[in-house]
């Protein structure tokens, strides 16, 4: 089985929305990406900032989809590989 490599990009500041989740409710929340950690990102939605798992979604932006878990670790430590 191959691995996929993991996503070289900054999220922050991007347009973004779940499209897949483990957690069924996640789906549809739609908004700016305004932190992220390791394991979370947290999307700025008109209803509130929404801290969400990465592993468990899969999220679209304009240029891309993202699997969470090839957005998993440090932002900075990503984009370095």
């Amino acid at each position: 089985m191959q691995r996929k490599k993991p996503a070289r990009d900054a999220l922050i500041g991007r347009e973004a929305e779940v499209i897949d989740a483990k957690n069924k409710t996640l789906i549809g929340i739609q908004g700016r990406i305004t932190d992220e950690t390791k394991n979370t990102i947290e999307i700025s939605t008109k209803k509130g900032n929404k801290k969400i798992i990465k592993d468990q979604i899969t999220i679209r932006t304009k240029e891309k989809t993202f699997e969470g878990k090839n957005i998993q670790g440090r932002i900075e430590t990503r984009i370095k590989q």
